[in-house]
């Protein structure tokens, strides 16, 4: 069985509630038209760089990937993840998200789990 993450690049200001709001958009089919975030577009480069999500190596045997390629918006990347899916992805995953001030949706219960707050 496969599981979905999602990474959200939404305002400082919103909360768990928003993002889980945005998910429910996005699969209504509901996308802002907007130029792409800077961060979203980071993630997936560095995600993809390592995990490819097309050509050849995106279906390979030991790809993280259950569908490919991800569903890349201006403001989200979604990820169907296989079930065998290793922990060093996931932690590739969190550790972008933080690193670029995404907000990370598990699909499978609704938590979100914001960036974390830097020190000042």
């Amino acid at each position: 069985m496969s599981f979905d993450l999602v990474v959200w690049a939404m305002d400082n200001a919103d909360r768990p509630d928003d993002v889980r709001a945005a998910n429910a958009r996005c699969a209504r089919g509901e996308h802002a038209q907007r130029p792409a975030d800077p961060r979203v577009v980071a993630f997936y480069n560095s995600l993809t760089s390592t995990y490819p999500d097309r050509g050849p190596r995106a279906t390979m045997t030991g790809s993280p990937w259950a569908t490919a390629p991800l569903h890349a918006a201006a403001d989200h990347i979604t990820m169907r993840l296989d079930e065998s899916c290793p922990d060093a992805v996931l932690e590739t995953i969190e550790r972008l998200a933080g690193e670029l001030n995404l907000d990370l949706l598990d699909l499978q219960d609704g938590t979100v789990y914001p960036p974390p707050v830097k020190a000042r």
